[in-house]
């Protein structure tokens, strides 16, 4: 995991008769803003030399969240540094724990494919009023079916979603017994469980792992971890947990400045950002991130975590259920 405290970008033009090639390229550092620029020059000139000799290149890297930033760096501003875990504050202003080994996962109660689901259910209910208007010959009446199929599959679809999850028990008690399977074949394990605005947060504390180990795979596989945050921990070699409120949910409805939060931010625009951060920060303070439900498993912390167990409750408010989550 890297979380680069300095940021630059370089920029070089190649032209080559009436043609002209640009390429942009970032360097980071966690020294000073010389060392990344220096990178920065370094890696578009190497950019440039692989494109000269015919290889198809991105002309720049795009500003992306961190889920998107293969091959870079978390690009967000460092807000603190606790040993190994680095507190950052994201895209739209919350502050996210970003952790080498400490394994969380994300789960989203939310259904992950309501579009496709839709659509799946639009073909059904319209395959079958053709079928219908085909044996009856009503030509008029497959069209109006038609029409009605394509009114009633957006409820429909919600009905069948709720009724497969009152047949499980409910979204919180599927994913508990997948859990609960999963630990069964690994009793070694202690998982904590937070409930976060819609869904879970695990917490593994028995031992630290790789972000690319096999055993997290499975572990992500088993309790139906958000694809998104499991493509995050690839590409960045980490696990991450916010540990603050997203601000559209504690009423403050303009966007982290200056737009579009992507850090760094030049100097002169600093000020603009620090008084966004300071209304954020009262605002937030009244809420928590997730809350702390039990502990699954063994029950063991692990020494190296204590610290990051710790640190993740603290910040997050996980322990204070008095707080509205955010």
């Amino acid at each position: 995991m890297i979380v680069p405290d300095h940021w630059a970008e370089a920029r070089v033009i190649h032209r080559t008769g009436k043609r002209q090639l640009t390429l942009r390229r970032f360097g980071w550092s966690m020294q000073s803003v010389e060392d990344a620029q220096a990178m920065a020059d370094a890696r578009v000139a190497a950019a440039l030399a692989r494109s000269l000799a015919g290889e198809t290149l991105e002309r720049r890297e795009r500003k992306l969240a961190y889920n998107g930033a293969v091959g870079v760096p978390i690009r967000e501003e460092v807000v603190s540094r606790q040993g190994e875990e680095v507190v950052t504050r994201n895209s739209y202003g919350a502050r996210c724990l970003n952790s080498p080994h400490a394994l969380f996962a994300d789960i989203d109660f939310e259904p992950r494919h309501p579009i496709r689901d839709g659509l799946v259910v639009w073909l059904v209910l319209t395959t079958l009023a053709v079928a219908m208007g085909w044996y009856l010959q009503h030509k008029v009446l497959a069209a109006g079916l038609a029409a009605l199929a394509l009114l009633l599959a957006a409820p429909l679809t919600r009905w069948l979603r709720r009724l497969l999850s009152a047949a499980r028990g409910g979204p919180a008690q599927w994913t508990r017994a997948r859990l609960l399977d999963f630990l069964a074949r690994h009793p070694a394990w202690a998982v904590r469980v937070y409930a976060t605005p819609n869904g879970w947060r695990l917490l593994a504390t028995h031992q630290g792992f790789d972000p690319l180990a096999p055993e997290v795979k499975a572990f992500f596989d088993s309790v139906g971890a958000d694809p998104l945050y499991v493509r995050m921990c690839q590409n960045q070699r980490c696990f991450r947990a916010r540990l603050s409120a997203k601000p559209w949910r504690i009423g403050m409805t303009e966007h982290l400045r200056p737009r579009p939060g992507v850090w760094p931010v030049h100097p002169s625009r600093l000020p603009l950002r620090a008084q966004w951060v300071a209304r954020y920060e009262q605002a937030a303070a009244g809420y928590a991130a997730c809350r702390w439900i039990e502990t699954l498993g063994s029950g063991e912390v692990h020494p190296s975590l204590c610290a990051v167990v710790e640190l993740h409750d603290r910040e997050s408010r996980a322990l204070q259920p008095g707080l509205k989550l955010a």
